[in-house]
């Protein structure tokens, strides 16, 4: 099963109560496909089924006309597209698990 590997960015209008809870439900959404590496900013590993159910949800959340998503795909995985300076948090859930 082919696995891609994109990137969610959002930027959500919070100037009301209504506007913050959109902000943290669309975080709650991304972070059951992927991981935070900036506030905005989730990387996540996904099959195609899952990028469709995942911006299908996102969808019925943000409001188009005060909210921005981006969604993109990083063509050769995230290894080929990345330069990171600065702190890394990013953990790869595909290594293996070291106790």
């Amino acid at each position: 099963m082919e696995r891609l590997d994109i990137l969610v960015t959002y930027d959500v209008n919070t100037i009301s109560e209504e506007g913050k809870a959109r902000l943290a439900r669309v975080a709650k959404v991304c972070k059951n496909y992927g991981q935070r590496v900036q506030m905005s900013v989730f990387e996540c590993r996904v099959t195609r089924a899952q990028l469709e159910e995942l911006e299908a949800k996102l969808l019925k959340v943000i409001e188009p006309d005060k909210d921005s998503l981006r969604i993109y795909t990083l063509p050769g995985g995230r290894e080929k597209c990345l330069r990171t300076h600065g702190q890394d948090r990013y953990q790869d859930f595909d290594d293996p698990l070291v106790l």
